[in-house]
């Protein structure tokens, strides 16, 4: 076993690798960027690096810096987590060839599954079945039109080669929408996978996600965990995961479990890993292989008291899987819901901040993931992932109602969440049903019940407020306070100074700056993120709905519409540019272009 393994990796990730690494006796090295300083993973690690810059590409994409770290602290092997540089066989391959351990598989695997369709190409060749479409990329939309006209046919989802985790992936429901889709998924495969490569598959409207984790060591075995199923998701991202699959009954296991294994046989696989497939009408398809721990690994643990984390740790030390596959039994019903820091009622915008109290939920059969604590911040710069939290009970009924329990426990003061989502998921009839929820998801109308309360303001509303912090003892016990009120001129001390240069009112297009929806003809942003693309020009009209701009957030794209119909005017941000929520975008001026009345 190792003495000491550096986690390349932030969140709760990097704690629950921390974890692991205690309980195995193995020292922790974190490592971090300057927005991290304070991160919940660097402070439990034994040693912390700095690598660099508050952006991922300053920082943990860094691999010079990252082998520079991991000679200084004297770690023999680098744990990647998920994300990032999990799946990135250079870097694998240059821990190799200095010697470090690379807890994952070898740099040939991660090479052979990373590009998708030649990942498909192998599959196919090992008798895998894959999901009917291209096993070689595709150049061009018009060669992308002809081959779907001659053998697959709409609806067909155009992928990007090296995509993964819901990137580079669009679908064309007809051939009008298919040069937006062709084009959407190789923009996202080169911007996060340096890839711009395409292909096609026929696209399944409505079918299950059901992947399957395995094992492997050095030794020859290869095993699999069952079954997870992954279906409700957002914009081809999940959000809530269980084990086992409902639709999953001991045959299917067993032949999905079959097809598992021969897929990471066929590329000598080693470590933790998961085959992703996609299930309907009685046929199961081989969608990907992801080389590395999944999310949702912790529902498979949950069901067969395996600790998937531990026995990647080991394989890579080069010791045996503690386990068999006759000694794989699965045991009641495991339910995970991503705890992101979203807003479900806008269509699932990303919502970075800083969190006040927190007290995760408890008691029996539940548990968390989590990287953040009170205080901590929610950064526009990664992953939303606040935590995941996970149940378990006798069957799947009783893991709903505890997991209703757990969301009615957990507090997260100051940040918007997807709680009030899983919360209406949970209680649902599609959900009783083990359905895929799709119709609720994709139904903008029903998100919008999920809206947050506004805070009740008491003050007038164009009366300036402050925010000061306080520490205050009460019969000796120290407290930290927030005050939160209208600004006020006199006085003296703490109190004007925190109000110096607030007391004046900002002015009606200040105000408009920090407007949170879209009224009359300001088009407000609704997101903190970076304007990634402009559709529009000054002086264009535009019908409601029109694609206006495309705002990237949290490593997602999203993209923001017109609330109404009319002219384009006063266009106040450029590509590139860094904007906040409630920034304006532009203004829609009506046609006649006297503007809006309400």
């Amino acid at each position: 076993m190792f003495d000491k393994v550096l986690v390349a990796n932030r969140g709760e990730i990097a704690v629950r690798i921390i974890r692991a690494l205690e309980e195995l006796g193995v020292a922790s090295v974190a490592v971090y960027s300057e927005i991290d300083r304070d991160a919940l993973h660097v402070q439990r690690a034994d040693e912390a690096y700095l690598l660099g810059g508050p952006t991922a590409a300053e920082s943990y994409l860094n691999v010079d810096k990252l082998m520079e770290v991991i000679k200084e602290s004297g770690a023999q092997a680098v744990h990647p987590g998920y994300g990032f540089l999990a799946e990135n066989a250079p870097f694998a391959r240059a821990c190799e060839e200095a010697g470090i351990v690379f807890i994952g598989p070898p740099a040939s695997a991660i090479d052979a599954m990373g590009s998708k369709t030649r990942a498909r190409e192998i599959m196919q060749a090992a008798g895998v079945p894959i999901v009917p479409g291209t096993t070689e990329p595709v150049d061009t939309v018009e060669d992308a039109r002809k081959l779907i006209a001659d053998s697959i046919g709409y609806p067909v989802a155009i992928k990007a080669a090296g995509g993964g985790g819901g990137k580079g992936f669009r679908v064309a429901l007809t051939e009008d929408e298919l040069e937006k889709a062709f084009e959407g998924a190789a923009r996202e495969g080169e911007k996060f996978f340096s890839d711009a490569t395409v292909y096609v598959e026929r696209y399944l409207p409505d079918p299950r996600h059901v992947e399957v984790q395995v094992l492997a060591d050095g030794h020859g075995n290869v095993i699999h965990l069952g079954e997870r199923d992954c279906s409700i998701q957002r914009r081809h991202q999940k959000l809530i995961e269980e084990s086992p699959a409902p639709v999953a009954d001991e045959e299917l296991r067993a032949r999905i479990g079959k097809i598992a294994v021969d897929a990471a046989r066929a590329v000598d696989y080693r470590g933790a890993g998961t085959i992703e497939g996609l299930y309907q009408d009685g046929e199961y398809f081989f969608l990907e292989m992801n080389t590395r721990v999944q999310v949702e690994h912790c529902v498979t643990e949950m069901v067969t008291g395996i600790d998937i984390v531990k026995e990647g740790i080991r394989a890579a030390a080069g010791e045996a899987l503690s386990v068999t596959q006759e000694q794989v039994v699965l045991r009641g019903h495991a339910i995970e819901c991503r705890i992101n820091a979203e807003d479900a009622s806008k269509n699932f915008a990303p919502a970075p901040g800083r969190i006040g109290a927190y007290t995760e939920p408890s008691g029996p059969g539940v548990r968390v993931d989590s990287g953040v604590g009170p205080g901590g911040e929610v950064s526009p710069m990664y992953d939303p992932m606040v935590a995941k939290l996970i149940v378990w009970d006798a069957d799947r009924e009783q893991a709903t109602r505890r997991m209703l329990r757990a969301l009615a426990e957990y507090e997260i003061e100051g940040l918007k969440t997807l709680i009030p989502f899983h919360q209406a998921i949970m209680a649902s009839e599609q959900w009783a049903n083990a359905e895929t929820c799709r119709d609720l998801v994709e139904d903008r109308k029903w998100l919008k019940q999920l809206a947050f309360e506004k805070p009740v303001d008491v003050a007038d509303e164009d009366e300036p407020k402050i925010e000061q912090a306080y520490t205050v003892e009460v019969s000796g016990k120290r407290f930290d306070v927030k005050v939160i009120g209208p600004a006020f001129a006199g006085g003296g001390g703490a109190g004007a100074a925190a109000t110096n240069g607030a007391a004046k009112k900002p002015g009606r297009s200040e105000r408009a700056r920090t407007s949170g929806g879209a009224s009359g003809d300001t088009l407000p942003s609704p997101m903190q993120g970076n304007v990634f693309k402009l559709l529009v020009e000054n002086g264009q009209t535009v019908e409601e709905g029109t694609l206006i701009a495309i705002i990237e957030a949290m490593k997602m794209e999203n993209e923001i519409t017109a609330h109404k119909a009319g002219v384009i005017a006063d266009i106040a941000v450029a590509v590139g540019d860094a904007v906040t929520s409630g920034a304006t975008l532009c203004t829609i001026k009506d046609a006649a272009g006297s503007g809006s009345t309400s």
